[in-house]
Parts: C-alpha cells; sequence; structure tokens
C-alpha cells in the first residue's frame, strides 16, 4: 500500500491547481478517497463532533449489508437455471457449476451498472467543481440486485444512467434527490422494457436449453393472481402445488422466507434481506422504525384484504405478502434511503405504514403492476417531505398550546 501511496503522492500535483490536469483533480480526488482516509481534517474552531462515521463508511456499510442477498442471488440464479433445464434438483448438488453460472450472469450486470454510474459521476464533478460522493456505492449495487439475471447488458447501463441523471445529479447530487435512484432505474426499464423485465419468461436464465416439462417461469406474485383469476384452488394451494416437476413445494412458505425461488438477483431471500437488516440498525446507517413499520403495514393491509375478500388473491395470508416478490428487499433497503425517506422519527412511522399498505393493495388490485413495493416506494419518497412537514406543524402547535395554557 506505501507503493501505491508514494505513487499517488508523485502525481497528484498534475492535477492539483496549476497543473496540467487540473481540470481532473476531482476525479483523482475520488480514487484517492476511495483507497485511502483523506488526509485533512476540520478547524481547530467551532463545535467538534468525535465520530468515525462519514459518508465513505456509511455507504460501506450499506454495500456490506447488501452482501448475504448478493450471494445468494449468484447461487440461486444458477440454481434456478438448473431447476428450469431438468439438472439436479437438490440446493447444494453441483454447487460449483451452479455458482459459476451465476457469477457468469450476475458478474458483468454489477461491473456495467458500476461503471456507467460512476462515468456518469465523473463527469458531472468535473463540470461542477465538486469532489466525487460516495453515494452510488450503493446505487451501483442496489441497481442489478433488483433487476432479473437475464437483463441485457445495454438496458442496464441505459437505466443506471438515467436514474443518475434525471432522479440524483439534476437535484444537485447526493443527498439532493427527492427519489430513489435505483427504484427510478427499475421504474424505467419497467415502462420503457417491460418484455424484459415482467412477465413469466424473465427470471429464469435458460441460455441454450431447453425448460423441462411443466416449467412455466411464473413468480409467487404470479402464481396467487392466477389463482385469484381462476378461482378453483385456495392461493396457499396453489402456491405449494405449482411447478412440482422441478421440486418438491418450490412456492412454500419456508422456501418463500429463504428464497429459492425465481425473481429478481437479490430480492428472492426474506431471509438475506433481514440479516442485511440487522447489519443496518445495529450499526444505527437505516431507521428501525421504517422497516418494522413497513412490515406492520402490508400485513394489516393483508388482514383488511381478507375481511373484504371476492377472490383467492385477495384472501391470501397476510404473511405471505412478507415473503413474496421484493418487498422485504424494497423495506429495508429502498424505504430506508435517508435521502429520500421521512426524516422525523413520527414521520418514519408513517412513512414505513404506508409503503406496506401501499404495496398490498397495488399487487391485490392493479394486475398490471404484480410487484407494488416499486411504485409504492416511488410514491411515499414524493410525499415524505410532505409528512415531515404536517408532524413538524403538530409538534409546533401543541408547543404553542401548552405554552399559552
Amino acid at each position: 500500500m506505501k507503493f501505491l501511496r508514494d505513487l499517488l503522492d508523485k502525481q497528484k500535483p498534475l492535477f492539483e491547481k496549476g497543473g496540467k490536469l487540473e481540470k481532473l483533480y476531482y476525479a483523482f480526488e475520488a480514487g484517492e478517497t476511495f483507497m485511502f482516509s483523506p488526509n485533512h481534517t476540520t478547524g481547530i474552531k467551532g463545535a467538534q463532533v468525535k465520530d468515525a462515521i462519514d459518508l465513505k463508511r456509511m455507504m460501506i456499510t450499506v454495500v456490506i449489508a447488501m452482501i448475504p442477498c448478493l450471494l445468494f442471488g449468484i447461487y440461486n440464479t444458477g440454481h434456478q437455471h438448473f431447476l428450469a433445464t431438468g439438472g439436479t434438483a437438490g440446493l447444494w448438488e453441483d454447487f460449483g457449476d451452479k455458482a459459476w453460472i451465476g457469477v457468469m450472469l450476475v458478474l458483468p450486470i454489477v461491473l456495467v451498472a458500476y461503471t456507467a454510474g460512476g462515468i456518469v459521476e465523473a463527469i458531472f464533478a468535473v463540470v461542477r467543481k465538486h469532489p466525487i460522493n460516495e453515494g452510488f456505492l450503493v446505487t451501483g449495487m442496489l441497481i442489478p440486485l433488483i433487476v432479473p439475471a437475464t437483463t441485457p447488458l445495454w438496458q442496464v447501463a441505459l437505466a443506471t444512467v438515467f436514474a443518475v441523471v434525471i432522479a440524483k445529479e439534476v437535484f444537485g447530487g447526493t443527498g439532493m434527490n427527492v427519489l430513489n435512484v435505483a427504484m427510478t432505474a427499475r421504474a424505467f426499464l419497467y415502462f420503457a422494457y417491460p418484455a424484459q423485465i415482467s412477465g413469466d419468461q424473465v427470471w429464469t436464465y435458460l441460455g441454450d436449453k431447453m425448460p423441462v416439462d411443466g416449467f412455466s417461469g411464473a413468480t409467487a406474485l404470479s402464481v396467487v393472481y392466477n389463482a385469484g383469476v381462476e378461482g378453483t384452488q385456495s392461493a396457499v394451494e396453489a402456491l405449494a402445488g405449482h411447478n412440482t416437476v422441478l421440486g418438491s413445494g418450490l412456492y412454500e412458505f419456508a422456501n418463500l422466507f429463504i428464497g429459492w425461488i425465481p425473481g429478481s438477483i437479490g430480492e428472492t431471500s426474506t431471509l438475506m434481506a433481514l440479516i442485511g437488516a440487522l447489519i443496518l440498525i445495529g450499526t444505527g446507517v437505516a431507521s428501525w422504525k421504517i422497516i418494522v413499520s413497513g412490515f406492520a403495514g402490508a400485513y394489516l393491509m393483508g388482514l383488511v384484504m381478507n375481511l373484504l375478500a371476492v377472490n383467492e388473491y385477495m384472501a391470501v395470508p397476510p404473511q405471505y405478502h412478507w415473503v413474496m416478490g421484493g418487498l422485504a428487499f424494497g423495506i429495508v433497503f429502498m424505504a430506508t434511503d435517508p435521502v429520500s425517506a421521512a426524516q422525523t422519527e413520527t414521520g418514519k412511522w408513517i412513512y414505513g405504514l404506508l409503503i406496506g399498505v401501499l404495496t398490498v393493495i397495488i399487487r391485490v388490485t392493479n394486475p398490471a403492476y404484480p410487484e407494488g413495493i416499486m411504485l409504492a416506494v416511488l410514491f411515499m419518497n414524493v410525499f415524505a417531505p410532505l409528512i415531515d412537514y404536517y408532524v413538524v406543524k403538530a409538534n409546533k402547535t401543541r408547543r404553542i398550546q401548552r405554552a399559552t395554557v
């Protein structure tokens, strides 16, 4: 590391004021601070807060919290390929081959997302003459985890560029965005290229092999929706009996919770998302209030749907909404975004609760948007400032009333 430090110190004058490459200083500074801690400190005057946390450490913590979802998603991508093409059905059989298929599919998506977004960040930093912030460390990982492994790489790049420019840079950059950047990328793909991010045929990689007889490619949400339309069996029965040719109990609750199912790369496992939640809450990076209220909102709305049930989809047990689709991943990693979420403590409860409620409403009442969490998060991002405004206003009113009594 000393060799690298010496090399950077030797080249640094070229990028500083007066150097031949001074216009690229902030691109150089971004690489330097990514590899080494900044060598400058705050002034000696004024109040000082002794805390090791900074933006880089916070973003790295979120990335670490996503690693369980990433690793699980890589292996599950290969596992679903083997199931769909008649390979071994055992979870740990052909472990190396399954992991290799997952790496070959997922790693390029991650690299493309980081490269495309990093270039945009660097361009804006040079033009605006400000340091490159570490916020994209998280966004660059989130985007690959919320798309199918079969997504074309050029679409990943296009969605990443669109999201960074439209959802973040036009608002002023890191810390100024109104919408969650990764969810904006997914929304762009959903509306611009629906054939590659929706339907039954995009979630499982087949390659040049033919699927086995009985394979449908349907996700758990599709199975439940079809059960509601057909009305021939309950949603739970439809989930438990679906695709038994490929594996016994593919969509039973336990399997849904662990995540051995088709879906976006990092969203299938509720268990891995909860492990990430523990890391975020334990380090104080994410608000446990948003996470708890988000799950509570989904459960309560599931109960309401049970009372109003006119089809099997509305009658699905509330806890199934927790483990189907990307609700758990969305609540843990998207809803808790400290920039686009509510800031007041009471507002966090309201914000998370409404995300859970809206997710279930969208899922059950509008088959065009079977997932729900994407639109719910983006919708509540827009209303988060309004929630905070009324929470603060209510607090002021109560204080004034107490003061005048």
